[in-house]
């Protein structure tokens, strides 16, 4: 994937073969756009059904076969949706949580097990209410209905909310979502799928011990997963257990990894080749190199993300959601256990399980397992929780029928109002507390994980702004980078109006696409040696199309530098043992592309603009103000 900025022209990002990783702001904003379409197919399913119930009903239930000889799978269109395209949405949930356990918050492995713990109690606490509610009632079988979150619409309401939440509590969200999501697909397959079929279920079973035996051993393509995972989709069909599982388990499957030095390195080859002998050979080469540069877990969100977010959720919501929903039937919703139960479970349930399990851990472990966020923030995560939607439709159509389906349907859809408003409320009285009370509740006072493997030294790093400064802003950077140069007015604004930032430049110059760029960097460290390194820094910034030799002597002359010096220092290559220095550091900290800013040990995900900077140093400061006086 070629390097591209969006409309500020600055979260793009030159790596060594070009590659550019999606920024964490660009995948919130498609969280939101998609919350708000899958929002919007609930309204249109509601509208049609109300003008038209018995057209609405019709058209799901068209039948639809595929064949293949003699053998053949037919289903409704409602099941080709609910248990066919949602495999993908699945899918997509199972790579995030992959990502994330690989590369993301999650590999703070004690921050695995509190939401794991999490998980599991916001299912127990959600269905003891359920079944405190339908006790003696027929509709307490109905109880796998109340217990799943909901991912589309819970990240949805955090990318909402997001300006007002700390973005590592995503990742928990997203674990605690990923273990419901598939303990419920294991109710569904143990409680509430028909008598299971014990030969097709044990094709499934050996399809899938295939797919792990060829994902360990390294070996097979894309296209041979792809068979097995739908040989393991239909075999779960014929078996009478819901196949959507098998999109979880494969996304959960595919590892997370940055890209290697050495693999982009190789890419940047195979391109130089192509471009010297544009043959069809070389082009598959070309391809090949890329993608294999890049992980299949990131790949793979890239390709489905998109479509499941847009397409198959809000389509399996236009299916799903419409029901009657007048006076009289919303009357006799209210009055009914089935969607009370549903109700309390989620707003209630899902917020005192998350929050009290997680209390209960850090209690019993002495604060030797507390969560990395404050417990305002915990409380938010549990309340977000309580959007019901995806699974709890799928439980409720194999549960209900009639009006109690209904109803569960009606409960089902308050609960994504119930945990809005009350997340929302959480957030409010967050607002409204002292900055370093508000700081504590939202961040906690656990250390966060630091991505940056070598600390920032005084005596050594060149650096701007006040040496005490409570945040620090790192950035590996290429004079010949054009991201760097677009970055560093964002850079040089967010100093002057952040007092209280000090900034870190470190080499990383990509030699494999940017010839002039270790040149460049030994310029600058050569007029460092007499005190103007931030000059001759920003100069070649400003002129980054013009860096070969002589330019560089013509900006020492500029500067009033001695120009014998100067070209004394780069001939003896006096500066490429610091450059080399960080480079390694670099190595260290996984950076394989230019600017990679680090903003008090933390990897920045985001934009490169001054707000998307000024929203991670802004982060930092709160978490400054949690730190004792020194």
């Amino acid at each position: 994937m070629s390097g591209t900025a969006d409309d500020s022209g600055l979260s793009g990002r030159t790596t060594d073969a070009g590659e550019v990783n999606k920024p964490l702001r660009d995948f919130l904003r498609t969280e939101t756009g998609s919350a708000a379409v899958l929002l919007a197919a609930v309204v249109a399913a509601l509208v049609w059904a109300n003008i038209d119930l018995h057209a609405y009903e019709m058209v799901w239930a068209t039948d639809l076969s595929v064949r293949i000889g003699s053998y053949g799978l037919s289903l409704d269109l409602h099941e080709w949706i609910n248990s066919g395209l949602m495999t993908f949405f699945f899918l997509v949930v199972g790579l995030e949580a992959r990502r994330e356990f690989d590369v993301g918050e999650l590999r703070d492995r004690r921050w695995v097990l509190l939401s794991l713990l999490a998980g599991v109690s916001s299912m127990i606490v959600p269905v003891l209410i359920y079944l405190a509610i339908n006790s003696g009632r027929d509709s307490v079988h109905g109880w796998g209905a109340a217990m799943s979150t909901d991912t589309a619409f819970a990240l949805g309401i955090l990318a909402i909310l997001g300006s007002r939440l700390p973005a590592s509590l995503r990742a928990f969200i997203l674990s605690v979502a990923v273990v419901d999501d598939l303990i419920a697909l294991l109710v569904i397959a143990v409680v509430y799928s028909e008598a299971v079929h014990l030969p097709a279920l044990a094709v499934a079973v050996g399809a899938m011990a295939l797919i792990l035996v060829v994902r360990f051993a390294g070996v097979g393509r894309g296209p041979l997963y792809a068979l097995l995972a739908v040989v393991v989709w239909v075999a779960l069909q014929k078996a009478g257990i819901d196949p959507v599982v098998t999109g979880l388990a494969v996304g959960a499957l595919a590892v997370a990894y940055p890209a290697a030095r050495s693999d982009l390195e190789a890419a940047s080859g195979l391109f130089r080749r192509f471009r010297e002998q544009p043959t069809p050979e070389l082009e598959r080469s070309v391809r090949r190199g890329l993608a294999s540069a890049v992980s299949t877990n990131e790949r793979l969100v890239q390709m489905y993300h998109p479509w499941t977010s847009y397409v198959i959720v809000p389509l399996f919501a236009l299916a799903n959601a419409g029901i009657p929903v007048g006076a009289d039937e919303l009357a006799r919703a209210f009055t009914s256990p089935v969607t009370l139960g549903i109700l309390a479970a989620y707003v209630v349930g899902k917020l005192v399980g998350v929050l009290g399990s997680t209390a209960l851990v850090t209690r019993l472990t002495r604060r030797r397992l507390r969560p990395p966020v404050g417990w305002g923030s915990v409380a938010a995560a549990g309340s977000i929780s309580g959007a019901g939607f995806t699974v709890s439709l799928l439980i409720a159509a194999l549960a209900f029928e009639g009006e109690e389906l209904d109803n569960a349907k009606i409960g089902i859809l308050a609960t994504l109002i119930g945990a809005f408003v009350v997340s929302w409320s959480i957030t409010v009285v967050i607002g409204l507390l002292p900055a370093r009370r508000r700081a504590r509740a939202l961040l906690g006072t656990t250390e966060p994980l630091t991505d940056l493997a070598v600390p920032v030294d005084e005596e050594r790093d060149r650096m701007r702004g006040p040496r005490d400064a409570p945040v620090t802003v790192v950035e590996y950077g290429d004079f010949e980078c054009p991201y760097c140069g677009q970055a560093e007015p964002v850079v040089r604004e967010m100093l002057a109006d952040e007092g209280d930032v000090r900034y870190v430049f470190r080499h990383l110059p990509l030699t494999d696409v940017h010839p002039n760029a270790q040149l460049a960097a030994e310029a600058a460290e050569a007029a460092g040696e007499q005190g103007a390194f931030w000059e001759m820094h920003d100069l070649l910034m400003e002129r980054q199309d013009a860096l070969r030799p002589t330019d560089l002597v013509r900006y020492a002359s500029e500067l009033g530098l001695d120009v014998d010096a100067f070209r004394h220092h780069i001939k003896r290559r006096r500066g490429a043992g610091r450059i080399a220095d960080d480079v390694e550091s670099a190595d260290l900290s996984g950076v394989t592309g230019t600017p990679t800013f680090f903003v008090n040990g933390r990897r920045h995900q985001g934009a490169y603009d001054i707000t998307g900077l000024t929203e991670a140093v802004e982060l930092a400061r709160q978490r400054s103000l949690l730190s004792p006086p020194t």
